[in-house]
């Protein structure tokens, strides 16, 4: 299940803006960038409804894998695994969200993965 469109991140004047004032958050496998929104920034893409809200971006490096199947696979079960601890209550943070997976092969240890992305979102303040 994909993330809905009112929580998706996107433009590169966006993530221009989320890669220099952000603060980040390191991870073995994985870093998590969060910054206060900038609704000013996604008035060029004409959404009203929602726009300083939460967005979350995920980004899978082709280090992790040449194959676009298996990094989808991936940020899937992110997004599902985010879905999941996030409630729609908390949806009015005004935070926009980018995590990174570094290069290597961790389909192997997925459950690892899934820890390791919950704790990072922990520690951010984000869930309790």
């Amino acid at each position: 299940m994909a993330l809905p469109k009112v929580l998706r991140l996107k433009g590169h004047r966006t993530f221009n803006y989320l890669h220099r004032y952000s603060k980040k958050y390191y991870g073995k496998m994985m870093d998590l960038k969060i910054v206060k929104s900038n609704p000013q920034i996604l008035l060029s893409h004409k959404i009203n409804q929602s726009i300083s809200n939460f967005k979350l971006a995920i980004s899978v490096s082709k280090k992790f894998s040449k194959k676009a199947v298996l990094r989808n696979k991936i940020k899937r079960k992110l997004q599902q695994k985010f879905l999941e601890d996030f409630a729609s209550e908390s949806n009015h943070i005004p935070y926009w969200v980018l995590v990174n997976l570094k290069g290597g092969n961790f389909l192997s240890d997925e459950k690892e993965l899934l820890k390791e992305f919950q704790t990072l979102i922990q520690k951010t303040g984000l869930l309790k």
